[in-house]
Parts: structure tokens; sequence; C-alpha cells
């Protein structure tokens, strides 16, 4: 198969955004990585790889703005950050590299993003979502588990760890963080995009994710009208594709099978 790995930075509403991507979405289908509230390009690590040597799609992976090389953002970030993303950014980013057919594939936040994407804007390049780990409405388990984090990056070694990633990281650390403890943020709920979802989905969780409970894939389950699947991962916490990345792979393999055989791609 032919992985070229090639990266770069797209120009969107003004800020550079950075990108790497294996193959050539313009000729293949593709996957879309969208990452997690303190994610970016670097920090799926090998995954984008072996997504694309397994599925033979391309795969392309981005950074948010206020995330790794890409440009910082202001701040504080609004509640309605995945909804802005969604509808304003994400439509550029798949416009820009020439994306023809894909998969969006979000973890966390980025499970968000692509959900809102999916329920909410017309696009028919969309033939499929992965959602691992997403979050649909605020839970006190999620809000208790970023005030711990924001703990360890004032006085742990995460801000260590995360400026290895991040060029600026505290624009990245203190947009989700405190976007997750604003007052407002109790109340924020998107739960009703599932209703919108026309492609079929999977949804994907650890059964020991500290930043979200079952109910936020029972949400899709008791909502969606489109085709659903959902694999719960045993000794795994809020990120599969690192805790368990062959179970991870094998069911978004599948699932992209699955898709080509009802010829979701045609």
């Amino acid at each position: 198969m032919h992985h070229t790995k090639t990266q770069g930075h797209f120009n969107v509403a003004g800020t550079a955004l950075e990108w790497q991507c294996c193959g050539d979405p313009s000729q293949q289908n593709t996957l879309v990585l969208l990452h997690e509230g303190l994610g970016c390009v670097a920090l799926w690590r090998s995954f984008p790889q072996q997504l694309a040597e397994r599925t033979g799609f391309a795969v392309l992976a981005y950074s948010r703005a206020g995330y790794g090389l890409s440009d910082a953002v202001s701040l504080p970030r609004p509640v309605d950050y995945m909804t802005i993303e969604a509808q304003q950014i994400l439509p550029q980013v798949l416009k820009a590299a020439g994306v023809k057919r894909c998969v969006l594939v979000g973890h966390s936040d980025g499970a968000t993003i692509a959900a809102i994407y999916a329920g909410t804007v017309q696009d028919f390049t969309v033939r499929g979502v992965v959602l691992m780990a997403p979050h649909f409405f605020a839970e006190p388990i999620s809000i208790d588990a970023i005030a711990h984090a924001g703990h360890e990056y004032r006085h742990g070694e995460l801000k260590q760890k995360l400026s290895r990633y991040h060029k600026h990281v505290d624009c990245a650390f203190y947009g989700w963080h405190d976007a997750w403890l604003s007052e407002a943020f109790t109340d924020w709920n998107v739960s009703e995009v599932i209703d919108y979802l026309r492609v079929p989905i999977l949804g994907m969780q650890g059964v020991n994710d500290q930043y979200g409970s079952q109910a936020q894939l029972a949400e899709i389950q008791s909502r969606c009208y489109a085709p659903y699947e959902q694999v719960l991962l045993e000794n795994c916490g809020h990120s599969p594709h690192s805790e368990q990345p062959g179970l991870s792979l094998d069911s978004i393999d599948e699932f992209c099978q699955r898709l080509n055989t009802i010829g979701a791609f045609d």
C-alpha cells in the first residue's frame, strides 16, 4: 500500500493548523482523526500509520488551534467551542485536504466534534463516524477528572509532559480545562445532534473511563436512527487507541469493511 506520510499546515480562517497524512485523501477513502481535549497530531503516536496499514484507507490527522504545532487561540474558549469547531473549522479542513469520502474518527472532545459535524452539517463526503469516549453532556465524573488534571498541571508533571507536544502548552491546557470547569458548562448538552445522525456509527468506550460514564454511549443507543454498534473495552480507561490499540484497530477496521460491504463508499 502507498502510505507516503506527508505533513504541513492548512490555513483556515487565518490560522495555521498542523496536519499529517498517511496516503492521499483525494484518491482514497479516508479516516479523519479528531483528537481529544489535550491531544494533537503527535499524540496519536503510531496509531494513524497502523490504521492506514490495516484498513488501506488514507488517514488524516490535524491539530486544532491552540494544540500541537498549530497557532494559538485566544482564551477563554466559549462553552460551545466543540460546536464552533465542528461547524466552522472542520468543513474547511476537509476541503483543504481534498477529502472525497471519509469516516470521522473522534476521541473524547474530538468524538463530540465528529458527532456534531455529522448531525448538523450536510456533507455527503462523511460515510460513517467512530466515536471513542464521546461527551454529549457534562457529568460530575468528567468535571472531577478535569479538576484533578488541573491540580496535576499546576503542581505535578503534567505541564512538563504536555509541553513536549504543544507549542502553546498553557493555551492547550487552559482552553480545555477552563471551559469544562466554567459554571455555564454544567448545563452544556449537545445530545440532540444524535437525532440527526444518518450514517452508521461505531461507539467505543473503556469500561474504566475516568472522564465519562456509559450514560454517554447509552444516549446514542436510545436516540439514534442510524445503524449503531457499540464496543466496550475491558481493562481500558479513557483512551482506547492507546490503552487497547489491538482491539481498537480491529473494531475500526471491521466497521470500515462493513461500510464497504454495504456500499457506503460507492
